[in-house]
């Protein structure tokens, strides 16, 4: 735990301090305000939570949709093939930078779930993965388009399965 607390801090740039220290502000200010208030209750009590729900969801969700702005990308898959010899699976696919800015690094991540016949276990069975691989494309500028492949070994299921690829840039 304490690991990935301190490589989430390692990660952190520039502006998400300023988000950060935003939504701490804006907390202040509210937390003040109902405290200037504090002759009408009702007021008083609605800018007081106003304040920690700030404090607690703004750097949450803004977190998520600043990086989901600021590295946005799209990875394809171009083809999966099943190795006959060998315990394993070829991945090939590709990921194009959509954003404003050069990544320094992406994870692509290949993750392996069941599959059935019925659309509403196949919905929850994209959250239990069988078998995830990752590999690190360093240095991918604005525009992009880079091919890559994933080795998913060992591999040993025998039904029918589906395969997604995601990204995480930086």
């Amino acid at each position: 735990m304490k690991s990935q607390i301190t490589a989430f801090i390692k990660n952190l740039i520039m502006y998400d301090y300023v988000l950060f220290g935003g939504a701490f502000v804006l907390f202040i200010l509210f937390v003040i305000l109902g405290l200037i208030l504090r002759k009408k209750i009702a007021i008083a009590l609605f800018f007081i939570l106003l304040g920690f729900s700030t404090l607690l969801l703004a750097p949450t969700f803004g977190y998520k949709m600043l990086h989901n702005y600021l590295f946005k990308n799209t990875t394809i898959l171009i083809k999966e093939k099943r190795l006959e010899f060998t315990d394993a699976i070829v991945v090939k696919g590709s990921i194009q930078n959509t954003s404003k800015f050069n990544f320094k690094e992406c994870k692509i991540t290949a993750n392996v779930h069941k599959r059935s016949k019925n659309k509403y276990r196949n919905y929850l069975l994209q959250f239990k993965t069988i078998k995830k691989m990752s590999i690190i494309e360093t240095d991918i500028k604005k525009e992009e388009l880079r091919n890559f492949k994933i080795i998913v070994a060992p591999f040993t299921y025998p039904r029918d399965y589906n395969i997604t690829l995601g990204a995480k840039c930086k």
